[in-house]
């Protein structure tokens, strides 16, 4: 049996260069209300394919703020999500990009882009100077939103470089 992947990494040098949050017309951005914690899920069970619970992954956690938590709505429909989070080794100048997910029905409308963005703005205005995130080699869409927005991969494990040239492949610069 084939052990899983670990997990590849990006690195964002720097907040400074964000570009301004833009939204099609008929969608807003929102951050985390008391009760949205089942249309977090939802949105996360339908882009990751697996059942992951608030609480266990955003809620449970010190560094839960509802203001950390970023929706991007069409009408007041939750749609897509990310998370402006913080974790212990990344330091306290650098955010962590943290669950970012949208409804498979919306694919291709720039919402992962948008809901990314405003995590990044979130993170600014905490001060961070820089952002990392961890990734799977399969979400090629991810990864090529990321690469756009500057991310670039970060070489932690002994296969990473190989994968890293394996995806950068696909990605369209």
């Amino acid at each position: 049996m084939n052990e899983p992947l670990s997990k590849l990494f990006m690195h964002k040098e720097s907040l400074a260069d964000l570009s301004a949050l833009e939204l099609l017309p008929g969608y807003s951005l929102r951050h985390f209300e008391p009760g949205d914690e089942a249309v977090w899920e939802h949105i996360i069970e339908r882009s990751f394919e697996k059942r992951i619970t608030f609480e266990e992954k955003i809620g449970g956690s010190p560094y839960f703020q509802m203001a950390r938590v970023q929706f991007i709505c069409r009408g007041s429909e939750p749609v897509a999500t990310a998370t402006a989070w913080e974790r212990e080794e990344t330091g306290e100048d650098s955010g962590y990009l943290h669950m970012v997910g949208a409804l498979p029905e919306y694919a291709g409308q720039g919402l992962g882009r948008a809901v990314t963005l405003a995590a990044l703005h979130k993170m600014r205005s905490e001060c961070r100077s820089s952002a990392t995130l961890k990734t799977d080699d399969f979400r090629l869409a991810a990864i090529q939103v990321y690469w756009r927005l500057g991310f670039r991969p970060t070489y932690l494990g002994e296969d990473h470089e190989q994968r890293w040239t394996h995806i950068m492949g696909f990605i369209q610069k």
